[in-house]
């Protein structure tokens, strides 16, 4: 993972989910979705931050450097695929589907990601 934790990534793609469905992302928001302390949020910025993932802009909107928005497209893209590759190939609901995803985005390398894809590609 090339020096981000699984929990890293995790407040990375919500920041991006925020930004996409908000415009912006908040402290206080990316708590709320990721229903965690506002202070374990403080400590994760302050991490990516220092880790050249994440800027603290006006009004304390946290805003993905290229580098961070590059990891966060990466692991929503993968967050995405999983979802709907489990959905598909085991008839469970959206929601399972999503949960499950979650847990396998971070641990999933990049060759059996890859086949997923074309795997989905073909079977449209």
């Amino acid at each position: 993972m090339a020096g981000i934790y699984e929990s890293g990534e995790n407040y990375l793609e919500a920041v991006l989910m925020l930004q996409n469905e908000k415009g912006a992302a908040h402290s206080v928001d990316v708590a709320r979705k990721l229903n965690v302390s506002k202070p374990s949020v403080s400590r994760a910025m302050r991490v990516l931050g220092e880790g050249g993932y994440i800027e603290f802009g006006d009004s304390n909107v946290l805003t993905l450097t290229p580098k961070g928005r590059k990891k966060a497209e990466e692991v929503y893209g993968r967050h995405v695929l999983l979802t709907k590759f489990l959905e598909k190939i085991t008839g469970v609901s959206p929601e399972q589907a999503e949960e499950n995803a979650c847990r396998i985005e971070h641990d999933i390398d990049t060759d059996v990601s890859a086949g997923i894809r074309r795997w989905m590609e073909q079977n449209q």
